[in-house]
């Protein structure tokens, strides 16, 4: 994905494993930098005309697939040992630390869209974030969404994972729309965190010993849809409630007061939803000085 204004980058993380990005330097000076952290099971190609405009607004972006996922799976999905937590443990402070590289002496943000903001707190480093602003995340409790829509969840989650997994090796996501396929610990930690309350608070004690959600104090945004049946107010409020010490500042958005059908848990960074980046622009703008 090499075009005029990104650079394709190779970043190799602390267990040696290499995952895919591409770097969007600004033209002239920099306001400060940020790094995109995608969603489950989604490319960074989803995040490209998000991170144009945030370059075109003067800065340094990077986007990046997590490992087993999209440019940044190497080999057969069957063989790897890809999970949630090694994204927030491995992947994502190795690409903050290539953020740090690449544009240095600056501020650097975290945009995080659903796992991407889930994850911070398991990584070491994200006590050198100056803010983050969150789309689309929340603890993604199943039985906090609406009826309507738990049915879907359940059988996603509680069926067709498991039987994905055991019958393929893997999760084949994409037969139901939920993204790229997942490698099987991806999937299966995804199910397990969803059924709890807190998402990777479940994990606490059993597979993560090591964390930041307590210590976090970066300011942080968190705007979802009114139209997203997944990270609703409830489930928002449950994954802030993760990090005590966190200031969080929260919106809900309608989709017809911008003039849109929907908005959902995917399409803020749709280009159809350009008008709602300046929401991103305005915190990221107020914590870059």
């Amino acid at each position: 994905m090499n075009t005029a204004n990104s650079q394709p980058v190779t970043i190799i993380c602390n267990d040696k494993q290499t995952i895919n990005a591409n770097v969007f330097a600004p033209a002239g000076p920099i306001k400060s930098a940020v790094m995109i952290a995608p969603a489950t099971g989604i490319k960074q190609q989803f995040y490209r005309n998000f991170a144009s405009y945030l370059q075109a607004q003067g800065y340094g972006v990077i986007t990046y697939d997590n490992r087993g996922i999209g440019a940044s799976l190497n080999g057969n999905i069957k063989k790897n040992k890809a999970t949630l937590q090694c994204w927030g443990e491995q992947d994502m402070p190795a690409v903050l630390e290539h953020l740090q590289a690449t544009f240095s002496n600056t501020r650097y943000h975290l945009v995080g869209h659903s796992a991407g903001g889930q994850l911070i707190g398991l990584m070491h480093n994200a006590e050198q974030l100056s803010s983050m602003f969150n789309f689309a995340c929340s603890s993604g409790k199943l039985t906090n969404m609406p009826l309507a829509y738990q049915f879907k969840a359940h059988f996603f989650m509680n069926f067709f994972i498991p039987a994905s997994n055991l019958l393929f090796g893997h999760a084949k996501s994409q037969w139901v729309g939920m993204g790229q396929p997942l490698p099987k610990g991806v999937a299966k930690q995804w199910r397990a965190w969803c059924n709890g309350q807190g998402y990777v608070k479940t994990a606490f004690g059993k597979t993560v010993f090591q964390h930041q959600y307590n210590d976090l104090t970066l300011p942080s945004f968190w705007l979802n849809a009114a139209d997203d049946d997944i990270a609703n107010d409830i489930n928002v409020a449950d994954m802030i409630s993760v990090f005590p010490k966190l200031p969080a500042q929260t919106l809900n958005v309608q989709p017809k007061e911008y003039g849109l059908k929907e908005i959902g848990h995917m399409k803020f960074f749709s280009k159809r939803s350009e008008i709602l980046w300046p929401i991103a622009l305005e915190w990221l703008d107020k914590h870059s000085n």
